[in-house]
């Protein structure tokens, strides 16, 4: 599968932004979805996680830092996973890579091993 991340930007603090990835190469709904994100001189962390579970039931995973103001979400008509960034804090400054799995562990879906295929990032830039 082929990943292509969209949506990043320069805002100001408080500020919000929609990432978009969007999928290519067929199964979408049966992979696991995830957000990553990597500072300059920090590691690769992460961000939020997203599967389907059959139906209208997903199942969603958040990091700590962005519990409350983060929100992923997927559209498998449209093969597309979202990031909605709420109440942006230059912390949040990164580059925001998606990535795709065939795991559906919640305990492994937070972990960038996890993943096998990765897009190609987006640069998210929140000034104070």
């Amino acid at each position: 599968v082929q990943l292509q991340a969209s949506g990043g930007g320069l805002v100001q603090a408080g500020d919000s932004l929609r990432l978009s990835c969007e999928a290519s190469g067929g199964g979408f709904s049966s992979y696991a979805m995830g957000w990553f994100r990597q500072a300059p001189g920090k590691e690769r962390e992460f961000v939020a996680a997203i599967r389907w579970g059959g139906r209208s039931t997903y199942y969603a995973y958040y990091a700590d830092s962005v519990k409350g103001r983060f929100t992923i979400s997927m559209d498998n008509a449209q093969n597309t996973v979202y990031l909605q960034m709420n109440s942006l804090k230059p912390d949040d400054t990164a580059v925001y890579y998606c990535a795709a799995t065939t795991k559906s562990s919640g305990l492994l879906l937070v972990a960038s091993d996890a993943y096998n295929y990765w897009g190609q990032g987006t640069q998210v830039t929140v000034s104070s």
